[in-house]
């Protein structure tokens, strides 16, 4: 017989209590919806509901064909970066009307890397759209979302989100962390090494801490904070220096006898490895590697760290000595409660095919590689 103590409730304490935050899990569904192709339904107080739809699950041809089929109905919201390399300055999001444009054209909106723009009309995003691109980009999947009024659409029974429950994703991820599991995992630079899995990360990906040694919470931590990437930390990429600096900070936290590397799920600063692979395929063409972002409709840095934040507190350690080139990673913990009371740099090889990027890095996202990359200019 079933406790009849245990009851599952309706109401939205009860959820939570029982089944996690009510609006973390509708975020999640709705993203896992997206990614399948199908469309989601979104709302916001002050605004009637939209139906969202990933644009590159769709493609320009599907695109204008429901545009057809529902009046004129659906519109497209862009990202600033993404306009400005079609040619249009904006502060932020855009609707662009798909009225007059051809199945091609829509496609060049989306796709084309050196676009032969057609005339199209637009206006600045509203709060609800601005939240759609967001849940998009939240799916890994390219930052354009297809919109339309609920009203418009025929789907009756569609996942249904709350915009500021969008907005709160990251944040309510972090404050629903847990440790799930640890056990010693000796490495190579660190035999001592235990691994630490927090269940409760964006997207329903596990996250990794390994600690090194016995750190103690009443002193700063040497601690690195390492963006997963598959193509430099497992295949040894020459595209970049992640994995270098992965394998040299668990080395420097054992010579210092004690620390902690937190492995975090963001690759291609928080754009997934899809479209880091797309980025890559544009830096062939030239661009680099912020500019390549920019193309696809990204952000210089897409990152978030309140779960490292909720990684750390989780572990006892509040105060830390940050192992980073990048001030931002600096100021993003400490905006989490984190004392980050200073830091060291963490240098990998420079070789022929990481040199722009290292430059890039240093001259235009502000990392402390100046000297370093400008030693590699004029060797090279």
């Amino acid at each position: 017989m079933p406790n009849e103590d245990v009851k599952i409730g309706t109401v939205d304490g009860d959820l939570a209590r029982w089944f996690g935050n009510p609006g973390r899990l509708t975020v999640q569904r709705a993203i896992a919806e997206l990614r399948a192709g199908r469309p989601v339904s979104l709302s916001a107080k002050g605004f009637a509901n939209i139906t969202v739809a990933a644009a590159e699950m769709l493609g320009g041809a599907r695109i204008a064909a429901w545009h057809r089929a529902t009046g004129g109905a659906p519109g497209l919201i862009l990202p600033a970066p993404r306009l400005a390399h079609l040619g249009v300055a904006a502060e932020g999001p855009s609707y662009i009307s798909l009225t007059g444009l051809t199945d091609d054209e829509i496609d060049t909106l989306l796709l084309a890397v050196e676009p032969t723009v057609p005339v199209f009309e637009h206006r600045p995003a509203n709060v609800l759209e601005v939240a759609a691109l967001d849940l998009v980009k939240r799916a890994f999947l390219l930052p354009a979302a297809v919109v339309l009024p609920a009203a418009a659409s025929e789907q009756t029974s569609l996942v249904h989100v709350d915009a500021a429950a969008v907005s709160d994703y990251h944040d309510q991820s972090a404050r629903d962390l847990t440790i799930a599991a640890r056990t010693r995992v000796p490495l190579a630079e660190a035999a001592g090494a235990e691994f630490v899995i927090f269940r409760g990360g964006d997207g329903l990906h596990d996250q990794v801490a390994v600690v090194v040694g016995d750190p103690s919470p009443a002193q700063p931590v040497l601690t690195r904070l390492h963006s997963a990437c598959l193509t430099g930390d497992l295949f040894a990429s020459l595209k970049c220096d992640c994995g270098d600096q992965l394998r040299m900070a668990v080395s420097e936290i054992a010579a210092a006898g004690s620390g902690v590397l937190l492995y975090l799920d963001q690759e291609g600063r928080g754009i997934g490895l899809l479209n880091k692979m797309r980025a890559y395929g544009l830096q062939e063409l030239g661009h680099d590697t912020l500019d390549a972002d920019a193309v696809l409709g990204y952000e210089p840095d897409e990152r978030r760290y309140a779960i490292a934040g909720a990684m750390l507190a989780l572990l006892g350690y509040r105060k830390i000595k940050l192992m980073t080139n990048n001030p931002g990673k600096i100021s993003a913990l400490e905006n989490f409660g984190v004392n980050v009371v200073g830091h060291q740099r963490i240098i990998g090889a420079i070789n022929p095919h990481n040199h722009n990027y290292l430059h890039t890095k240093a001259e235009r996202a502000g990392h402390m590689l100046e000297a370093l990359t400008r030693r590699s200019f004029q060797k090279n």
